[in-house]
């Protein structure tokens, strides 16, 4: 999936023998030989990543939404959903999709009050030991680390992880440095279970 993504893309956005990619991209293309010889490569900087990502603020408890937010907001610091347990943020973006993330959110959990990332993941169910190995190898353990099930109904994995256990996790981070560091452990996560299928 990952691999036909990333050549998908690279088509798209390749113009006049110049491709743009932030790290994961470029890092990945090159691994996999996904770039011809004549084009020149130019790395974006990982903060316009989610430019034109789609945020809400909603209620925990009634799932309403409180407002829609843009990129901007992404500047907050993570501690905001301290500030604000009663809320969770809803985040889509192009990124999460071409990596089969769907439906990504992040609150603080009421009970272990750790930054908690929930999404739907598309893999086949067969999948599951090859998803629970690497979360329980690159999650840094404690209380409340992941949770990980299959939903018949969607087809997807139900994932749930403390993002505090990710390692580059910083208690001072903004949300969008949070969303990146989502991002960059789904990245791993997705192209380690494909080269080990």
């Amino acid at each position: 999936m990952l691999k036909k993504q990333m050549e998908a893309y690279i088509s798209k956005t390749l113009s006049e023998n110049k491709l743009e990619l932030f790290k994961e991209e470029l890092d990945y293309a090159e691994r996999h030989k996904l770039i011809p010889d004549d084009i020149s490569i130019v790395e974006k900087e990982n903060t316009f990543r989610f430019a034109d990502a789609y945020i809400e603020r909603s209620n925990k408890e009634s799932e309403e939404m409180i407002s829609e937010e843009t990129a901007a907001f992404l500047s907050q610091p993570i501690e905001f959903l301290k500030t604000n347990k009663e809320e969770f943020l809803y985040f889509e973006s192009s990124w999460f999709e071409l990596i089969g993330v769907e439906a990504l959110s992040l609150e603080i959990d009421d009970v272990f009050s750790t930054y908690n990332a929930m999404f739907g993941l598309k893999f086949q169910k067969k999948i599951g030991d090859a998803i629970k190995a690497y979360l329980n190898k690159e999650l840094q353990g404690g209380i409340g680390s992941f949770s990980l099930m299959f939903n018949q109904g969607d087809g997807l994995w139900d994932v749930n992880f403390a993002l505090n256990n990710v390692k580059g996790f910083r208690e001072d981070m903004s949300l969008g440095e949070a969303f990146s560091l989502i991002y960059n452990f789904l990245f791993i996560l997705v192209e380690t279970i494909e080269e080990d299928k």
